[in-house]
């Protein structure tokens, strides 16, 4: 695996660069993976400390944006159960977003993309593999 590091979260260029235009407009961001039934699960951007995060919720990591500050990125514990074993991706792709989430008047919204974690990564992390699989 190399000497990367091990990390729940990313984001694609794309994303990064919508990242980088709102946080001009905004200032800090932050990201709440939204599991509710209004948004779908959506990943909604705030403005940082807009969404109140509390035990309820699980800072998976900080995006590394060139051009911004770190943007955390949260998700509430019960829906984290059913991702943990994943690395998410923010992504962007046209269309309109959530009401809620800074993006939605630009025509785009953000989406994730995600793929299992290695059992190295997982290891990396403090977990374990899941029961039943195989190395690739």
């Amino acid at each position: 695996m190399g000497t990367a590091k091990a990390c729940r979260v990313g984001c694609t260029e794309e994303a990064a660069r919508l990242l980088r235009r709102l946080a001009e407009s905004h200032g800090p961001l932050m990201f709440h993976q939204s599991g509710g039934c209004c948004d779908g699960s959506s990943p909604m951007c705030y403005p940082a400390g807009e969404f109140l995060v509390g035990e309820a919720d699980v800072h998976l990591g900080d995006l590394d944006v060139p051009g911004t500050v770190p943007v955390p990125v949260w998700m509430a514990r019960d829906q984290f159960a059913y991702w943990s074993h994943t690395h998410l991706t923010i992504d962007v792709v046209p269309g309109r977003g959530s009401g809620f989430s800074l993006e939605a008047p630009t025509g785009h919204r953000f989406l994730i993309r995600s793929r299992l974690l290695t059992d190295e990564e997982l290891a990396a992390l403090g977990g374990r593999p899941a029961q039943g699989r195989s190395a690739l």
